[in-house]
């Protein structure tokens, strides 16, 4: 039995999986449709020439783009594409003039190579107040921080690479606008996932999670009234991935984005649900957190090594977790955790199985 009323249709429209794919963080799974898109312009490619058949896609590929930048709250002419969310935050700060000596204010989720590209930049990074345990965001505190303080730019992690936390970002935005102060979004693990039209001034992300789109293709947008003149050129683009992307951007818009999100809320829910209080393992997330990202904290004393032991384990019994290491979020943690992130097909089998496995792996 599935646990999202979509399970089905999502499932009927992709290979079976030879096992249970509960890593779409790392890498959803493409359609068939998805798959067949890219193929298929592959081979016009190799008919027409490369160009050629990009020119035959132009009012497709334009029409991806709109969708896209309905998921995200952004005009088609504010989107440049890149290789992956990591080249489009690349891209971003070398065609941004800051300060030299600029000031970046992130949570405590920042994905640890963000914080490279910060530092070696020469930027002082600070971190926002939590507002409890969990690393949610204190946004009354930072209200009171802008008064007196305002950074260059505010850089955050919508949803972070080894956590289930939604920051608020919307309310960050609206703080921060209030101080003159732009934000800068990092999604790529929320779009797709969960609500992703903040008032951001800039926001990137990738194809290959929660979109399940192809690997290879990642997205930027800056808005046009806000950080004028940072102009980012279009790379030499891999047209059959776009192509790829703008029809899971289709499959989801299809659907509903806002029933995708309530869906993927619920999984993660049931999830939890069904993972609290196994043996001596931690869901880290509050049981209602409106993501489909689940983390769980190792038996006391395991390092790194055990965790990963621990997925090994895992994928020889046909699971599929990610062991996700400190360098995710250095300014967060120092434990190691497993990471599940199910997609809408997530079965309720599939949980029992991994409830079952960790149970065993507890002592």
């Amino acid at each position: 039995m599935y646990v999202s009323d979509l399970g089905e249709q999502w499932h009927a429209a992709r290979l079976k999986p030879a096992l249970a794919h509960l890593d779409s963080a790392s890498a959803g799974r493409s359609s068939y449709a998805v798959i067949g898109a890219m193929t298929a312009h592959l081979w016009r490619e190799t008919e027409r020439g490369s160009y050629v058949a990009a020119d035959d896609r132009s009012e497709e590929i334009a029409r991806d783009t709109k969708n896209l930048g309905t998921l995200i709250g952004h005009t088609p002419d504010e989107i440049v594409y890149r290789e992956s969310a990591r080249a489009a935050l690349r891209a971003l700060l070398t065609n941004w003039r800051l300060p030299v000596t600029s000031t970046v204010w992130v949570a405590k989720n920042e994905f640890g190579p963000n914080l490279e590209e910060f530092e070696r930049r020469g930027y002082v990074v600070r971190t926002m107040p939590e507002a409890d345990y969990h690393g949610h965001v204190d946004t009354d505190a930072l209200e009171n921080m802008l008064q007196f303080e305002q950074p260059d730019f505010i850089h955050i992690c919508h949803i972070g690479s080894m956590s289930g936390v939604v920051q608020p970002v919307a309310r960050i935005v609206e703080l921060a606008h209030d101080a003159g102060v732009p934000v800068v979004v990092d999604m790529a693990q929320s779009v797709g996932h969960v609500p992703t039209v903040t008032g951001a001034d800039v926001v990137y992300g990738t194809s290959r999670k929660w979109l399940t789109g192809p690997r290879g293709v990642g997205f930027i947008a800056v808005r046009r009234d806000s950080l004028r003149p940072v102009e980012i050129d279009p790379s030499d683009a891999f047209i059959a991935g776009r192509l790829g992307l703008g029809v899971a951007i289709r499959e989801i818009l299809d659907i509903g984005q806002q029933r995708v999100f309530r869906e993927l809320a619920r999984i993660g829910k049931a999830t939890r649900e069904r993972l609290h209080g196994i043996a001596s393992w931690e869901v880290l997330e509050p049981i209602d957190e409106p993501s489909a990202i689940v983390t769980l904290a190792p038996p006391p004393g395991w390092q790194f090594e055990d965790v990963a032991a621990a997925r090994d384990k895992l994928l020889h019994l046909g699971i599929l977790v990610t062991a996700a290491d400190t360098w995710r979020a250095p300014l967060a943690t120092e434990t190691p955790v497993l990471r599940l992130s199910p997609h809408l097909d997530v079965q309720r089998e599939d949980l029992d199985r991994l409830a079952d496995a960790v149970r065993t792996m507890g002592y």
